[in-house]
């Protein structure tokens, strides 16, 4: 039987769940069952819904309200879902208190960074002197700039190689990590590509989209790949 993969998808001010096919094609075809939570505020729906998950996947989209980080917005902040913040903070903090498996992609990654208590710049482009693209005008199938991966860590052992393509669809990212966090990826500007939980739990962070790159580039198949496995052995 596939492993099932609870996936947080994006919400609208409407509490319309949605989730970009990208991500359902990479689960399914690591050979998880990808299953959509919807946007409900019953705490023993989120409850069941850990319970029955193997592995958690939470997704990209809009910013998280820099009042989860204690700072006021600023006016290059990007748009804002509360009904999202909400739901998502509620089912890590269950998440967390599992030792399921858990794959957090660009918002995703954001989301787990100030879950263990770290912040973000909420603009890159005016707080951070790049020349970098991190939001590419390229297409969404299409690479944008090098990641560097940190030798030692465990992207490093699952990719075996210092650098690779990827691609950028971000105007925030990682300031201050989160307690327990460690760096796996840096693009060239510094800025954080790839974070790791270093506790016994299975966290995996990435700031760019290994979904929308996986069909034809075997390094960034191999995100889900191992994530799915791991769900299975987490059983």
């Amino acid at each position: 039987m596939r492993h099932v993969i609870g996936i947080l998808g994006a919400v609208d001010d409407e509490r319309v769940t949605s989730v970009p096919y990208k991500y359902i094609e990479a689960v399914e075809r690591a050979e998880g069952l990808p299953l959509l939570l919807p946007c409900v505020e019953g705490e023993d729906a989120i409850n069941d819904f850990v319970n029955l998950c193997d592995g958690f996947l939470f997704t990209g989209g809009v910013d998280i309200s820099p009042s989860r980080y204690g700072e006021e917005i600023k006016p290059t902040c990007g748009n804002i879902q509360l009904n999202r913040d909400e739901l998502e903070f509620k089912v890590i903090k269950k998440v967390l208190a599992t030792d399921k498996p858990l794959l957090a992609i660009c918002r995703g990654a954001q989301l787990v960074n100030v879950a263990f208590g770290g912040t973000l710049y909420q603009d890159l482009p005016t707080e951070i002197d790049s020349r970098i693209a991190h939001r590419q005008t390229e297409g969404l199938l299409d690479y944008s700039h090098d990641v560097n991966v940190l030798v030692n860590t465990p992207l490093y052992a699952l990719m075996g190689t210092e650098r690779i393509r990827a691609n950028s669809f971000h105007h925030q990212a990682l300031k201050k990590l989160g307690e327990g966090l460690k760096v796996m990826a840096t693009a060239d500007d510094g800025v954080v590509e790839a974070v790791y939980y270093e506790g016994e739990q299975y966290i995996r962070a990435y700031q760019w989209h290994p979904e929308r790159l996986c069909d034809a580039d075997k390094y960034n198949k191999r995100i889900f790949d191992e994530f799915v496995k791991i769900c299975g052995q987490n059983i």
